[in-house]
């Protein structure tokens, strides 16, 4: 049902990015604004990358097989690396128009009818923005949730572009128009580099986030009786799914039935604390201990 769900959103990203698509470029085509062609622009960015988000989502849900043991998690990731590379793109070709805009100069037409059609695109990308940023943290998907702040930053850029196209029109400095097209240059820029940062940590195999060490550490500690202590304790994230990985001291003289039962115990409390995990325990004799770690004794 999860998986469904965020295929679903994923689907209605492509659908909502071409309406909002539609409405930025009219607004365009009636005023002639350079800032609001740099808005569609970046609206024709947000399309592909929710075509992309939806390929990797898709991916991402194949179970694992012989070549890839481990699972397709990390689909997502490459998919919001490319969401960062395509923002980076369309900033780069904002910039070119504002530079143009800037040495020839001309007021926009229509300021009304643009700025209303624009501020309708901008209120349907606020809404649906919240919703992939919500969705996307629920299911953990790094793709949804790049999509939604890219839309975020999306919201902010364009209502920037509203108020100054209004600076424009009240103070006939026709130069203005460029600038704001090359301010909502920046921020994409900013964004995209968020984005490809974020995703990147992802394909290092980045450590959970410390609340989430801390109770996994408060788990193996409670759950652990019969042992003496754990060590070497390493997590990774890869998508949605959490690898745990760690060494279990027991003493020389215990039964590997009994050694599997403490094991056993552990993985199941890990399993309700944390969502979507893999464990991987390996158990080792008393001489090994380190001393370090969790010690249970």
């Amino acid at each position: 049902m999860a998986a469904n769900k965020t295929l679903a959103i994923a689907m209605t990203s492509i659908l909502i990015g071409l309406i909002v698509l539609g409405l930025k470029g009219l607004a365009w085509w009636l005023t002639g604004s350079i800032a609001l062609y740099s808005d569609a622009l970046e609206s024709i960015v947000n399309v592909v990358t929710a075509i992309g988000a939806l390929i990797a989502v898709r991916l991402a849900q194949r179970p694992a097989d012989a070549t890839l043991p481990y699972g397709y998690h990390k689909a997502e990731y490459f998919s919001a690396v490319l969401v960062g590379v395509m923002i980076i793109v369309a900033a780069i070709l904002i910039l070119r128009e504002a530079f143009f805009g800037f040495l020839a100069p001309e007021l926009p037409d229509a300021p009304v009818q643009g700025l209303a059609v624009s501020g309708i695109a901008t209120v349907i990308n606020l809404v649906w923005a919240a919703v992939l940023i919500r969705e996307g943290r629920k299911a953990r998907s790094p793709a949804i949730s790049a999509d939604g702040k890219h839309l975020m930053t999306d919201v902010v850029s364009t209502g920037g572009v509203l108020v100054g196209l209004v600076l424009v029109f009240a103070t006939g400095i026709a130069q203005l128009d460029a600038v704001l097209a090359a301010l909502v240059a920046l921020n994409i820029l900013w964004s995209g580099w968020g984005v490809i940062r974020d995703s990147v940590g992802g394909l290092m195999d980045v450590a959970v986030p410390p609340e989430t060490q801390r109770t996994i550490r408060e788990v193996i500690s409670a759950n652990a009786d019969g042992a003496l202590e754990a060590h070497d304790i390493r997590t990774r994230q890869a998508g949605k799914m959490t690898f745990i990985d760690f060494h279990l001291v027991v003493p020389g003289t215990m039964t590997v039935e009994v050694a599997h039962a403490i094991c056993d115990g552990i993985e199941a409390k890990l399993r309700e604390a944390v969502e979507d995990v893999q464990i991987n325990i390996h158990v080792e004799p008393e001489d090994k201990a380190k001393h370090a770690g969790i010690v249970v004794l």
